[in-house]
């Protein structure tokens, strides 16, 4: 909501080259309370104005020698970073209102003045023009604290990851194929992988020996996206040794709520 305070202390430039009109509403604005009115009788001067203050309202006159109040809006627009140009024009030729609505104006004020619709429609403006500050400067705060959110996310991410590799033997991850990706720690070398994954995916040189009972329920759990904790499995050597492995894992989604993979971690049981 628009607080009084904030009506009061909006930002108003007068732009009439009539200094009985400029007084009027001078005297006007000041009477109802508002503190920061600004007025000039030079149209050339009206963008380096507005650039250096960003008005929170343009009261803008549109006949005006030299430079007339539609050239003043075409400046306004062209150098308007967010397009939005807070005009209520005043004008005392009713074929002018349309024009200057479609020229970029938000309103019109009729001369000769009724201050009742002068303050009214000044006021509507003016609560316009506030909600809509209001609204960037919420998104800005929305996309910073979505930065910081991911900055930390990532920060998490990271102390994780250390975590796993401190904690366990390996850490891996796979893609939806089940082709590794990521790979920290000696699993390749201790699983005697060369290419292909944990479910078993004959996709290249693999070491024999693997329980096979225990692999196909392994990859059962993978081909479900289950997670699975603690999971054993082993296999024996062409020495006679066997070798004994523990992983967890759990499936991977993207936002769209897409499989895209495993993530997990992994130990050797056996010296």
């Amino acid at each position: 909501m628009i607080s009084v305070d904030d009506f009061l202390n909006a930002s108003i430039l007068i732009v009439d080259d009539q200094d009985a009109n400029v007084q009027l509403l001078e005297q006007m604005l000041h009477g109802d309370g508002y503190r920061c009115i600004t007025s000039t009788k030079d149209p050339h001067a009206v963008c380096a104005l507005h650039r250096k203050n960003r008005y929170d309202l343009i009261l803008l006159d549109l006949q005006m020698p030299g430079v007339d109040g539609f050239q003043v809006m075409e400046g306004l627009k062209a150098n308007d970073a967010d397009g939005y140009i807070p005009v209520i024009v005043i004008t005392a030729q009713p074929g002018h209102k349309l024009r200057a609505l479609q020229a970029g104006a938000k309103d019109f004020i009729s001369k000769p003045f009724d201050l009742v619709e002068v303050k009214t429609r000044i006021r509507n403006m003016l609560e316009v023009r506030l909600l809509y500050k209001k609204l960037e400067d919420y998104n800005k705060l929305l996309e910073q604290t979505v930065q910081e959110r991911t900055a930390e996310l990532r920060e998490s991410e990271a102390r994780y990851r250390s975590l796993t590799e401190l904690a366990s033997d390996w850490y891996w991850e796979q893609d939806e194929d089940g082709n590794f990706i990521k790979v920290s720690g000696p699993v390749l070398e201790m699983l005697g992988i060369r290419v292909g994954d944990l479910s078993g995916d004959p996709g290249g040189i693999q070491a024999t020996g693997w329980n096979e009972q225990e692999r196909e329920t392994l990859k059962m759990k993978i081909a479900a996206r289950q997670p699975f904790l603690d999971f054993t499995f082993s296999r024996v050597n062409p020495d006679g040794s066997q070798q004994k492995f523990r992983v967890s894992g759990e499936p991977m989604f993207n936002q769209s709520c897409r499989f895209i993979g495993y993530r997990g971690i992994g130990v050797e049981l056996t010296a």
